[in-house]
């Protein structure tokens, strides 16, 4: 599945590229790219996207140096249920884990920086989906942050 990157700014559409046919043995399964750093602001969106694909997310693990406060510990879904969050400095900054209960599935999405530019957000994105590409999270914000 991949989910097209909006050039328009304004847009509400999730800017995502996941891996076409995830495997359990890739690094990460895609690349999302919020245009904050406001949790709040940016995870109903991705989470509707992607709630379904692997069953119901039930937890999303963040790194808590790589979003803004607050710090919420559930974020309604709009369904009947709410995904918990959990904030750990030991979350590798620029991953995002979302876990699903269905046979305990889960999404490993590389966190392209929402400052970061139109090249280097695609770039990261298809790097974070390609399955021959066996770099993680850390790697990837490195090669983004990388000075031209």
């Amino acid at each position: 599945m991949t989910v097209t990157t909006q050039k328009d700014s304004t847009s509400d559409a999730v800017r995502l590229e996941l891996d076409a046919h995830p495997s359990t043995s890739t690094a990460l399964d895609g690349g999302w790219w919020p245009r904050s750093t406001d949790a709040v602001a940016e995870l109903p969106s991705l989470l509707a996207a992607l709630d379904g694909k692997r069953g119901d997310i039930t937890h999303a693990l963040l790194n808590v140096a790589d979003w803004d406060l607050p710090h919420p510990r559930r974020m309604p879904t709009g369904g009947k249920r709410a995904v918990r969050l959990g904030w750990y400095a030991s979350q590798p900054s620029g991953l995002l884990t979302l876990v699903c209960d269905f046979g305990r599935s889960r999404f490993d999405l590389f966190i392209v920086p929402p400052a970061a530019g139109d090249a280097a957000a695609a770039t990261g994105m298809h790097a974070a989906a390609d399955p021959e590409d066996t770099r993680r999270a850390g790697a990837l914000l490195e090669e983004i942050n990388k000075p031209k």
